[in-house]
């Protein structure tokens, strides 16, 4: 199993968070996205406790809220001591619906709306990600106006590509988030941020990619933000307090994937820092990072019912099923890997090689191709696809006009419902 939480009872059923995801099914009906809460809870402990045991005191983890924003994932992230970050209004005030502080709440987005800047200063946000000069300019104006400082951070880009694959890889010179490192930028807005009445220079922001499976590319990048923060503090006096080094730890998706240390590759990252500032004269500043994926990709899995088995003799067989890529459109648009199970049949042999689909009115509306299942996969079955706890719920549509699943919350051998299914009435209710 690609994680500890799935296993297979005595009935030959798939569980999920020691709870059997056909009888979850059976209960809540298909599709149906589940979350394994005592899992998201572990991630987050993990981070915390590592981030502890590398910084002492001096640090925040700050969920990525946009792998995953509902009412009740913010809940658990208020009870776990962690920071959040939003990238619009939508998860900003879906934070603070929830009880979420406000003050802990990092706003990021590489083109934030007058509108957005003006609700995150009445919302006193506590941290704003800048992205670009007319969104810094924008800010001084209205904090100024408001008598208040605004926190911020500069989203700077390092120069480094992860290795990782294209879309997703957010920290080169020619990205389109932040001011690059490389061609002077960097340096030109944080001397303007550093004049400006209205606005609190934090520190330094950096993203450089998500799906990373070592610490190489947080190493390099911590030498450039940390060089770039020394050449600051020599040319203009200032030292930075904070350098955020974004998220971006991998996942299994398949058993071919490998499986992350992340305690070992945060102390390995923060031995670097700290020899680097006390190469550089620096004090060490506050670090934080951004995990989304890696807090709740594997508390996650979907669960569909087969509608039909389709096979095409010499070409190649079909198992379509009743959701598709208005539930997952990740296939559709990373040609994204999955595990997938017969859940109901989990125990039997996997030898039949099917593409698995969704029922879009879209060839490309694929959830897996070449998936090896029972030959005995019939209609009616449950498939479960493995985690999907990142990039699922938030990344679905209404393409088609299909209804979007529920979120049934796993805690200590309990189940609730945390989004419910939409309905047609949900559908048409900004319709005039």
């Amino acid at each position: 199993m690609i994680c500890d939480n799935l296993s297979i009872n005595e009935q030959g059923h798939l569980c999920f968070a020691g709870q059997d995801t056909v009888e979850l099914a059976k209960q809540y009906g298909t599709p149906l996205y589940l979350m394994d809460a005592d899992r998201i809870r572990h991630n987050c402990r993990t981070y915390m406790s590592a981030m502890r045991k590398a910084y002492g005191d001096n640090f925040e983890v700050i969920y990525a809220g946009k792998a995953a924003s509902f009412k009740q994932m913010y809940r658990i992230m208020k009870e776990e001591g962690m920071c959040v970050d939003s990238v619009s209004i939508g998860e900003i005030f879906t934070a603070l619906s929830a009880g979420f502080p406000a003050e802990h709440i990092h706003f990021h987005g590489n083109n934030k709306t007058e509108q957005d800047l003006a609700f995150a200063l009445d919302q006193s946000v506590g941290t704003i990600v800048v992205d670009n000069t007319d969104e810094l300019t924008a800010l001084n104006e209205m904090a100024g106006d408001k008598g208040i400082k605004q926190n911020i951070l500069l989203r700077l880009t390092p120069g480094i590509d992860t290795h990782t694959y294209e879309a997703v890889s957010t920290g080169k010179v020619d990205s389109k988030f932040g001011f690059a490192i490389e061609t002077g930028q960097a340096e030109e807005v944080t001397k303007l941020a550093l004049s400006m009445e209205g606005i609190h220079l934090e520190g330094f922001h950096c993203h450089v990619g998500s799906q990373v499976f070592d610490s190489d590319s947080f190493v390099m990048s911590a030498t450039i933000m940390l060089g770039f923060m020394k050449d600051i503090q020599t040319k203009y006096d200032y030292t930075a307090e904070t350098i955020d080094l974004g998220g971006g730890y991998g996942v299994r998706y398949l058993e071919s994937d490998p499986t992350m240390d992340i305690e070992a590759n945060i102390l390995r990252v923060a031995d670097h820092i700290k020899t680097t500032c006390k190469e550089l004269s620096l004090p060490l500043p506050k670090i934080m990072m951004e995990p989304g994926r890696s807090i709740v990709a594997d508390a996650g899995m979907t669960l569909y019912t087969v509608g039909t088995v389709k096979e095409i003799p010499g070409y190649k067989n079909y198992v379509a099923i009743d959701g598709g890529m208005t539930d997952n459109p990740r296939y559709a648009l990373y040609e994204s890997a999955y595990t997938l199970v017969v859940a109901n049949k989990a125990g039997e042999a996997a030898d039949y090689i099917a593409d698995v689909v969704g029922r879009c009115c879209e060839s490309g509306d694929i959830i897996q191709p070449k998936v090896a299942l029972p030959k005995t996969v019939v209609k009616g079955d449950v498939i479960a696809v493995c985690t999907t706890g990142a990039y699922n719920y938030s990344m679905s549509s209404h393409y088609n006009r299909f209804l979007k699943p529920a979120v049934v919350m796993l805690e200590q051998g309990k189940s609730f419902v945390a989004v419910r299914r939409e309905t047609l009435d949900d559908l048409i209710r900004f319709d005039n």
